[in-house]
């Protein structure tokens, strides 16, 4: 594989900005950027680090200031990943990691650890939809015997930027445009995207967001991962790289744009309470976690940088080992005292387990602290239940604060003493065997305000991304873009990101522009040179994992008069499948069957459409049939299900609505006089060669 070419520190400079031009030029002396003080900023794009790949460093004020007025932005909602939802379960552990670290809880084969998950948007506040196209945070707090352990992370491999001090503007960017409050929860607008085209590094993460992945089908159907490379420390403090990620056991799955919209306005709390239903009947979601381990030979070797959080290392280089599973097995008591109030913190490490001088990474553990601090308001916050450490005591000599719960005993609040504490001379002490230490990476550098020339290439990972697509998956992608820049208002904003895209794909930029009705620009000139990789097929969702009806949801559309032991065969059918299965009636009652029986129904037709379900089933009386044709819920029902290509099972009683709605026979249409079982193989996939005769895609 081609090393990427290095570039100059002058040319590192320019990579930020579309065409090589990084900073806006001040019309005036008074135009330039300072700090809220005053004090002029002389790079608003690089955090002070010790050398272009060291750590950041706590000196730099313009960093703290710019974070800290954005964590306190927003009282007490969170600022990002506002919208979520959670569950409590276990991690266990099924292959040690022992020969790298010290860290129990990845070494004790057979220990299970109490987690706490919590999954959300990232865009829309508290009181937005749960299916927006966004990115999804994946955020898992280990209970360990050493202390907590709070993995944050995404359910995408990579971000938009590649240092912290970028990160407020990030976020501004695609919130809700400053002068009118909209649109909300949503990137299709002007001041994300020009943010976006002005930033190349961001272009491999807006891959990822035009994606399938980005607007998953359920939270318990999406990968996660750490995102960052850390670094995991053994016995002998010897140092290994890891990525961390978790795999779900139900597969990824994705949503249709079109089926995402609508299930915002049938249901805008589907994935919230697909969640909840699925742990409390029993249906509990589980993840296998994986990592990919790297010495620093290896690493210095890629053709990338580790450290750039815009950067994956392709599966098919470096394979996912798995070391373990977690399994969610119960809901939260209370939303607001657990899920809602849960404070994660990228600095909940248990000994044996360390960051990396990623630029992006070494700004979370000041930000999330300093946010906990003001959304909880108190220091205190880690006294609430769902914070607590539960796997080990928690002991110091911290003391007072707001809101302090516990009642501590004793003169001594400073540490070292001689007084008695808690039945010990002197109190608790450091541990200098046992207690964390960081892996000791060499930080003698002159302070800089540099982007490594390691992290120059914005382009060469996103065109891995796409090319790794199937046919279907790239379509999706480029009609996401046309989508998206179709709300944008501002032409240059939309030249831009073409510019941008010819970097990526000819094809793709091509497409994107004729979607727009737009002449494709000049190629934005690239800081340094893409180059081509082999195609990761780890990279795509359709055909990664079985097709399946496990944990999907079937729909049967029932009238009076129907043939109760046809749906009762159905429903029997895609239980064994692993589906769960909802009766849907035009009225919530129920139906009087063939023979008079009474059957309750699960929803209301106008209140339970199609877009709730994968796969439906129609089971109908001529009468009842007849009674549907002027009841647009149930056209739209049966026009849905096949325009977001769902299999539908239909009795013959039911074709006067097929035809009304539209449907034309294919494979994922099933006359279920055939059986009911003959449903299940069409049910357990979307019929993917339907698509080009419903909607036209970029």
């Amino acid at each position: 594989m081609a090393k990427t070419p290095r570039t100059t520190p002058a040319q590192v400079k320019e990579t930020l900005g579309a065409g090589g031009e990084t900073h806006q030029t001040a019309s005036a002396p008074d135009a330039r950027l300072t700090t809220n003080h005053g004090v002029p900023v002389s790079d608003n794009q690089n955090s002070l680090k010790a050398g272009p790949r060291g750590p950041s460093l706590l000196e730099d004020f313009v960093l703290r200031e710019k974070i800290q007025h954005f964590d306190h932005e927003r009282i007490p909602e969170r600022i990002v990943h506002a919208r979520g939802s959670a569950a409590h379960g276990f991690f266990e552990l099924t292959e040690s990691l022992e020969k790298y670290t010290r860290a129990r809880v990845l070494t004790e084969v057979g220990k299970r650890t109490e987690v706490f998950t919590r999954f959300s948007t990232v865009a829309g506040g508290a009181g937005s939809v749960d299916t927006p196209r966004d990115v999804r945070g994946f955020a898992v707090k280990l209970y360990t015997v050493e202390g907590n352990w709070d993995l944050v992370g995404n359910n995408i491999p990579v971000f938009f930027i590649q240092d912290a001090i970028k990160f407020p503007d990030l976020i501004h960017a695609v919130k809700m445009e400053a002068d009118r409050g909209y649109p909300q929860a949503a990137s299709a607008h002007d001041t994300f995207w020009d943010f976006i085209g002005l930033m190349p590094e961001s272009t491999h993460m807006i891959m990822w967001v035009m994606s399938d992945r980005a607007i998953p089908r359920s939270l318990r159907m999406m990968e996660g991962f750490g995102v960052h490379t850390f670094r995991l420390i053994n016995d002998k403090d010897e140092a290994t790289f890891v990525k961390f990620h978790w795999r779900p056991k139900l597969g990824t799955q994705s949503t249709l744009w079109d089926e995402a919209v609508k299930l915002a306005g049938a249901d805008p709390d589907f994935h919230r309470r697909d969640l909840f239903e699925a742990i409390d009947k029993g249906d509990f979601p589980e993840w296998e976690l994986g990592v990919q381990l790297l010495t620093q030979d290896e690493a210095d070797a890629l053709p990338f940088d580790i450290l750039d959080a815009t950067k994956l290392i392709p599966e098919e280089l470096y394979p996912i080992k798995v070391i373990g599973r977690m399994v969610l097995d119960r809901n939260p008591d209370n939303f607001f005292a657990e899920t809602e109030q849960a404070a994660f913190l990228p600095t909940n490490m248990p000994p044996g387990i360390d960051v990396s001088e990623d630029p992006l990474l070494q700004g979370r553990p000041f930000s999330y602290q300093d946010t906990q601090l003001s959304r909880l308001g108190t220091v205190n916050f880690h006294q609430l239940p769902i914070n607590q450490a539960k796997g080990c005591p928690f002991q110091n000599l911290q003391r007072d604060g707001h809101m302090q719960t516990q009642v501590f005993k004793g003169r001594a609040n400073y540490e070292p003493n001689s007084l008695s504490q808690a039945g010990e001379e002197g109190g608790p002490r450091e541990d200098p065997e046992g207690g964390f230490r960081s892996f000791a990476a060499p930080v003698e550098e002159t302070k800089v305000r540099l982007r490594a020339e390691t992290f120059a290439d914005h382009y060469s990972q996103a065109r891995l991304f796409y090319r790794s697509q199937t046919e279907i998956e790239q379509a999706h992608l480029a009609s996401a873009i046309v989508f998206e820049l179709s709300k944008c208002q501002m032409e240059h904003v939309r030249n831009r990101i073409l510019g941008n895209l010819r970097n990526v794909d000819e094809s793709l930029a091509k497409r994107v522009a004729a979607g727009l009705a737009m002449d494709l620009p000049a190629k934005n000139k690239p800081a340094a040179e893409p180059f081509d990789m082999d195609a990761s097929p780890a990279l795509r969702i359709l055909g990664k994992y079985p097709d399946s009806l496990k944990g999907r949801a079937v729909g049967i559309l029932v009238t009076d008069g129907a043939d109760g032991a046809l749906i009762e065969a159905v429903k029997s059918a895609a239980e064994s499948a692993g589906a769960s299965v909802k009766i849907v009636a035009p009225k919530v009652g129920g139906v009087k069957l063939k023979g008079g029986k009474m059957l309750a129904a699960d929803g209301q037709l106008a209140g339970t459409p199609s877009v709730v379900f994968d796969a439906v089933a129609l089971v109908l009386s001529e009468d009842g049939c007849a009674s549907l044709l002027g009841e647009a819920a149930a056209v739209d029902f049966v026009r849905d299900a096949f325009g977001h290509l769902k299999a539908i099972g239909f009795t013959a009683e039911a074709q006067p609505l097929l035809d009304k709605a539209g449907v034309a026979p294919d494979d994922g249409l099933v006359d279920l006089a055939k059986g009911a079982k003959a449903f299940i193989g069409p049910a357990s996939t979307r019929q993917w060669n339907r698509e080009p005769k419903v909607r036209m895609l970029a």
